[in-house]
């Protein structure tokens, strides 16, 4: 079972019942509209939370992703589930962010807090600021189309084909794309092993 969903309620009843609140919400229902943003904003907000890599901008995010699909409401057809809908738009909106960003500060430049003494030994916090950096640096190298498709892959643990429907793209693209950021961060963090 879906978190989103409640406890009596399945995925295909969740997602008739978001077709009739999307038929009901680009009529110019409001509160239907509320209740698809209140089922949905969690696993929105963890996308893009993962894609972004800050809540901050991962809030900014979502809030445009669903004015956005407020002002499209009377183009969904419902082909496709009303939260692979969502996704496509957050991961759209995502990417379009993620393309235009400046360079992010080196992480060097940035203090990481102090672990609490009676959680971690000198040794192993330098470890593991060391790892978590070169992670970072590892995920900083992949393209934003292959860190969306291998988030939503990895993390998300969506399949290929509701990637493809997201993103916009075949699912033998999405493949590609995953298999090369596999690849990229494998190599990346060899040392790690």
């Amino acid at each position: 079972m879906n978190a989103r969903w409640g406890p009596d309620e399945d995925e295909e009843t969740a997602e008739a019942g978001d077709r009739l609140l999307a038929v009901r919400a680009a009529e110019g229902d409001e509160e239907a509209f509320e209740v698809l943003v209140h089922r949905h904003s969690p696993a929105m907000m963890q996308l893009a939370e993962r894609l972004m890599g800050s809540r901050a901008e991962a809030e900014d995010a979502v809030q445009d992703a669903f004015v956005s699909a407020w002002r499209s409401l009377p183009e969904y057809r419902g082909e496709a589930g009303f939260g692979t809908w969502l996704y496509r738009i957050v991961t759209n909106r995502c990417l379009n962010l993620l393309r235009a960003r400046r360079p992010a500060a080196d992480l060097d430049a940035v203090a990481e807090p102090a672990a609490p003494e009676h959680q971690s030994s000198p040794a192993r916090a330098a470890e593991s600021h060391a790892a978590v950096r070169d992670l970072a640096r590892a995920m900083g190298s992949l393209s934003a189309e292959q860190k969306v498709c291998w988030v939503l892959r990895e993390i998300e643990g969506q399949s290929y084909e509701t990637i493809a429907q997201a993103v916009g793209i075949r699912p033998e693209a999405v493949r590609a794309r995953v298999f090369r950021a596999r690849r990229m961060l494998t190599e990346a963090m060899a040392a790690w092993r």
